[in-house]
């Protein structure tokens, strides 16, 4: 049988792609992220299905039930919050279940920082402002960062900077990133993005700190700086283009 790594997506029950929730409906075991995934999106498991929160179980454990049902016999969803490609720990997980010989499958989800675009209403890149984004964090207690990937680094490249995980540490973000940015630069957090207790805050590298202290902004946000973010004298797209010659490839 197969283990489905599914995206669960930034929060609300309905974003999960259309294949994740056929999978989820089909799969008799189905380990969570309680402390992240909405419990809305359980309501999709079968009637009789195994459900295991892994917000107190460490690796070895989940790597435990993931075998165990495979052994007998069963599919399992292992739904992760967001899409599986960034910031979710699904390698650790494969490996090992490659170690075992367990065959899996990767769904992708809507990713947070997707999300938080969509409830800013803005276009991560725009034509001759910025084509770039760069999705990151900050070295904490728990992993460090590669050499090279600090944000005094990143922040050379002046492309809009996604931070995951970091709300907590907004000072310093603002502090790194201001040499290459300016006071004036666009920033915005969104916290809970998609949910109906979401907090969208925007300003500039100047003022935002202060406004996720003021709303008491912690965790489960992204930080975004760039230009892009205040951009509203740009040129059009060569894409829809009047002048754009649609009869060659």
């Amino acid at each position: 049988m197969t283990v489905y790594f599914i995206g669960a997506g930034p929060g609300a029950a309905d974003l999960i792609t259309v294949r994740g929730a056929r999978v989820l409906a089909a799969s008799p075991v189905c380990l969570y992220a309680g402390s992240l995934v909405p419990r809305e999106l359980l309501a999709e498991c079968p009637p009789d299905a195994r459900l295991i929160d892994t917000a107190q179980l460490d690796i070895d454990r989940i790597t435990a039930e993931l075998v165990a049902a495979h052994r007998e016999g069963h599919d399992v969803a292992r739904l992760h919050s967001g899409d599986p490609s960034v910031f979710s720990a699904v390698n650790e997980q494969m490996r090992r279940l490659d170690e075992a010989g367990v065959p899996y499958e990767v769904v992708p989800g809507v990713p947070a920082f997707a999300a938080a675009a969509a409830s800013l209403k803005r276009e991560l890149t725009v034509p001759t402002v910025g084509q770039t984004v760069i999705l990151t964090r900050i070295a904490q207690q728990a992993t460090a960062m590669p050499e090279g990937e600090d944000l005094a680094t990143l922040g050379r490249s002046g492309a809009l900077i996604v931070l995951h995980l970091a709300a907590r540490y907004v000072d310093r973000v603002v502090a790194e990133l201001l040499p290459h940015y300016g006071s004036a630069c666009p920033a915005a957090v969104v916290a809970m993005a998609s949910r109906p207790d979401e907090i969208v805050l925007r300003g500039t590298l100047d003022s935002i700190a202060e406004q996720v202290r003021a709303a008491g902004v912690t965790r489960t946000a992204v930080i975004m700086v760039g230009r892009t973010l205040g951009a509203e004298q740009f040129h059009d797209s060569h894409l829809y283009s009047p002048a754009r010659d649609r009869h060659t490839c």
